[in-house]
C-alpha cells in the first residue's frame, strides 16, 4: 500500500511539472490596439471611388476612445473614414472586441496611372497603431454580372404561383445596384423577392465579389389554358447584364360551375310536392372534369334527388342540363328558402349554387280548412237556434 502512494505521488508532481513547464512555454498574452483588413492593396480607376473595409481591434485595454486620421492623401483625392454609412473622426472598440470601420477614397477623373499609400492612423490613450493602403490606380475589372436558375423547369396548373429560384453573382471589383426585370406571357404577373423573403424589390445591392439568392414569383391568369410557357428574367448595372429563361410547363385544369337554367336563380314549391328545378352545369376549365357529383344542402326534411345524380366526365367549355326533383316539408311553413346545389368533381374542383325557393302550402288544405270553418259555423247557428227558443 505505501509502495502504490509512493507511486501516485510520483505521478501527481510529475504532472504538476508539466504544466508548470507548459505554462511556461505558453506565450503571454499581447494587449494593444491594431488596424487591420484583408486586403491592404487594391485597384482603383481615375474618376471613381473605392472603399477599403477595415477593422480597429481592441486586445485587451479597457474602452477608450480612439481617434482616426488620414495621412499620405495625394492631391486632388478625397479620403473619408466611415463608420455605419456616416464619415467619422473617432471610434471606441470595447476590450476584447472590435469596430469595423471604411475608408473611402475618391480619385479625381485624369489622376495618373501610379500606385499611392494611404496611411490610416489610430491613436489612443494607451496605444498608437497605422494601417498602410497602397492604391493602384489604372485599369480595373469592368462591372460583371452571372446569373444561375437552380430549377430552369417547374410544373403546375394555371391556379399555381410558380417561384423560380435564382443566384446572382458580381465578380467584378467594386459594388452593384442591380436591377431587376421579367418578361412574362401577357397577363402572367411577375414579382421579385430575396430567396426567403417576402417583401417585393426592384433592385438589390450585391458587394464586390458576392452574391444574392433571389427568386422571381410568376402568376399566370386564371383562364391559362395547358402548355409550355417562357419567362425570361435579366439582371443589369451600369454596363454589365445578365439574363436566364425558365420554363412553366402548365397542366390543364378542370372548372366546374353549376347555375340555374337561364341564370334563374330562384324557384317556387309547394309544401309535400315535388318540384323540378333546372340546372345547368358546365366545365369553364382547360381541362376534362371527371367523376362529377351532385348534391344538395336543404333545409330539414326536404327532400332532393338529380337525374342525372353522377357525371362520367365533362370536357372543357362543355354543358350538361340537370334536372333536380324537390320536395319541401310538408309541414314547411310559407316563406322563402335558401338551398345550396353542389357538383363536385375528382380533382377536388366544385361548383355551387344557391337557389331561393319561395314555398306555398297545398290548396287542398285550404278547402279543408274553409270546411272545417264552415262546420263550425253551422254548428254554432244550430245551437243558438235550439237552445235560444228555450
Amino acid at each position: 500500500m505505501k509502495r502504490n502512494a509512493v507511486i501516485i505521488a510520483g505521478l501527481i508532481m510529475a504532472m504538476a511539472q508539466a504544466g508548470l513547464a507548459f505554462a511556461a512555454d505558453a506565450p503571454a498574452r499581447v494587449k494593444g490596439m491594431w488596424l487591420t483588413t484583408d486586403y491592404p492593396s487594391v485597384t482603383a480607376r481615375a474618376g471613381d471611388s473605392t472603399t477599403v473595409k477595415i477593422k480597429l481591434q481592441n486586445n485587451g485595454l479597457t474602452p477608450q476612445r480612439v481617434g482616426l486620421s488620414v495621412t499620405g492623401v495625394p492631391a486632388g483625392w478625397t479620403a473619408t473614414i466611415l463608420g455605419g454609412g456616416a464619415p467619422i473622426t473617432a471610434a471606441m472598440p470595447a476590450s476584447d472586441d472590435s469596430v469595423q470601420v471604411q475608408l473611402r477614397l475618391d480619385i479625381p477623373a485624369g489622376a495618373p496611372t501610379s500606385t499611392q499609400t494611404i496611411t490610416l492612423n489610430a491613436k489612443s490613450q494607451d496605444a498608437i497603431t497605422a494601417l498602410a493602403v497602397d492604391v493602384s490606380v489604372g485599369q480595373v475589372l469592368p462591372p460583371k454580372l452571372i446569373l444561375k436558375p437552380k430549377l430552369p423547369s417547374l410544373i403546375g396548373t394555371a391556379k399555381t404561383a410558380f417561384e423560380f429560384q435564382f443566384n446572382v453573382s458580381n465578380p467584378s471589383d467594386r459594388d452593384l445596384i442591380v436591377k431587376l426585370a421579367a418578361q412574362a406571357p401577357r397577363g402572367f404577373q411577375t414579382t421579385f423577392m430575396e430567396a426567403y423573403g417576402s417583401q417585393e424589390i426592384a433592385s438589390i445591392p450585391i458587394e464586390a465579389g458576392k452574391d444574392k439568392d433571389l427568386k422571381v414569383k410568376v402568376q399566370p391568369p386564371s383562364q391559362t389554358q395547358a402548355g409550355s410557357y417562357p419567362v425570361a428574367v435579366q439582371v443589369s448595372s451600369e454596363d454589365a447584364t445578365a439574363d436566364a429563361s425558365m420554363t412553366m410547363q402548365i397542366t390543364g385544369q378542370s372548372q366546374l360551375k353549376l347555375s340555374g337554367e337561364d341564370g334563374r336563380l330562384s324557384t317556387a314549391a309547394v309544401a309535400g310536392t315535388a318540384t323540378p328545378v333546372a340546372l345547368v352545369l358546365s366545365n369553364d376549365g382547360s381541362a376534362p372534369a371527371k367523376d362529377i357529383s351532385l348534391t344538395a344542402s336543404p333545409p330539414s326534411d326536404w327532400k332532393i334527388s338529380f337525374q342525372p345524380d353522377k357525371v362520367a366526365a365533362l370536357g372543357p367549355g362543355e354543358k350538361l342540363s340537370v334536372q333536380a326533383q324537390l320536395t319541401p316539408s310538408s309541414k314547411a311553413v310559407a316563406g322563402d328558402y335558401m338551398t345550396s346545389f353542389r357538383a363536385s368533381g375528382d380533382g377536388g374542383d366544385a361548383g355551387s349554387a344557391d337557389i331561393r325557393v319561395t314555398v306555398s302550402t297545398s290548396t287542398l288544405w285550404g278547402i279543408v280548412g274553409v270546411g272545417i270553418v264552415a262546420i263550425a259555423l253551422l254548428i254554432a247557428v244550430g245551437a243558438v237556434a235550439r237552445f235560444g227558443r228555450r
